[in-house]
């Protein structure tokens, strides 16, 4: 009797058991089943991994083929390096190892440097360094090699930057395709940048990559006479490698714009390069449509900043001391003479912090400023109105 009660226990057990499984199993199944059926977003069904290496491919097919290498061609003889590829006198570049070099053939174009597309009717940008000699005869080869004749060449005294205009009839069904001009107010160190040029004078389209290593420097360029070329501020400091031959170059961002213009590496230094901000280039391209030219005001003296400790050392204020005037310049018609300190411009004290070139870069041609000069222990005013920077 005991075993047929424990049996019938048992068998509740199990029957009971067997409800509860019979109710709670679709329950589990529909659970299974509707996550096996969840469905992922559209957007995400087709997902680019995007990498450094990616954006780097991606920027050179689109922008190398608007970078173009500048030539240019002399009949003169030179007393200058062959390393000569463009870049600013204080930058001096040699051979890296010893030994005697072949001169190159001065009658064969050379290349100097590199410049960047900026219109589809033959605009280009490049540095005013690469193609200031006027005695040479320039032209342009783009990435696939096809020249072009130089028509007119556009020089900004104050920035550095040149304009080379060349006719795309030149090569009948050959389209050039300028690049976008980014932003640069708005950069951060760190961020990530792209150099493209002819390294060397000889390597078309080269591509470096690096970062923006630093904002705001500032380096000295330019013709003497032109005192408002002396400095370039603001400048950007790169660790992508430039090279002799990459002036004029563009560096861009991850977007494939153009944020700066190579234009110098540091002799002192590895892996630093600068480069001007494209505000600066946007800034001269429309002083050039405004007036179909460059239109700086000129002072015409050629000095150098007398930095505090300098002015204490030699007995003199703090200013830009004038180490010459330019004959027939405003300066020389107001009387400014070698060996005067310009101490302030319209009043505006001139020192480290507010240089003559950045002050008389705010003025306009034609304005009549106040230069107040010391000489011979004692301070002058003397008026001069400045005139357009000549066009060379």
């Amino acid at each position: 009797m005991r075993r047929v009660i424990i049996f019938i226990i048992v068998l509740v057990l199990v029957l009971g058991l067997a409800s509860a499984a019979e109710k709670y199993i679709p329950a589990v199944n529909d659970f299974i089943n509707t996550s096996n059926s969840i469905s992922l977003p559209e957007s995400s069904q087709h997902v680019k991994v995007v990498t450094e290496e990616s954006i780097t491919i991606s920027i050179v097919k689109q922008a190398g083929p608007s970078v173009v290498t500048v030539s240019g061609t002399s009949s003169q003889a030179s007393s200058g390096s062959p390393f000569d590829f463009g870049f600013p006198p204080f930058f001096d570049f040699g051979p890296s190892s010893p030994g005697e070099l072949q001169q190159p053939d001065q009658n064969s174009p050379q290349s100097i440097g590199s410049g960047f597309i900026i219109s589809s009717d033959g605009m280009i940008v490049t540095n005013k360094h690469v193609v200031d000699d006027t005695s040479m005869t320039y032209q342009v080869v783009t990435s696939d090699g096809k020249k072009y004749s130089v028509k007119n060449i556009y020089r900004d005294p104050l920035n550095d930057v040149a304009l080379i205009k060349i006719d795309p009839n030149q090569n009948p069904g050959k389209k050039l395709v300028p690049l976008t001009l980014g932003d640069s107010s708005h950069l951060q160190v760190g961020q990530y940048v792209i150099a493209i040029g002819t390294a060397l004078g000889d390597l078309q389209n080269t591509v470096t990559t690096g970062v923006i290593s630093g904002l705001g420097r500032g380096i000295t360029a330019g013709s003497p006479y032109e005192g408002s070329v002396e400095q370039l501020s603001n400048v950007i400091q790169t660790d992508a490698a430039i090279n002799p031959g990459n002036s004029g170059g563009p560096l861009l961002n991850s977007s494939g714009q153009v944020i700066g213009v190579n234009t110098a590496v540091s002799e002192n230094g590895q892996n630093i390069g600068f480069a001007i901000p494209i505000n600066v280039i946007k800034d001269s391209l429309t002083n050039f449509n405004q007036n179909g030219q460059f239109s700086r005001p000129f002072l015409g003296v050629s000095y150098t900043m007398l930095s505090k400790d300098l002015a204490i050392l030699n007995n003199l204020p703090e200013g830009a001391y004038v180490q010459d005037v330019q004959s027939g310049s405003p300066a020389d018609k107001a009387g400014i003479q070698q060996g005067d300190v310009i101490i302030k411009i319209d009043g505006q004290r001139i020192d480290a912090n507010n240089q003559l070139s950045t002050v008389i870069a705010k003025k306009k041609v034609g304005q009549t400023i106040t230069v107040t000069v010391y000489r011979d222990n004692k301070t002058q005013d003397l008026k001069a109105t400045l005139a357009s920077a000549p066009q060379q």
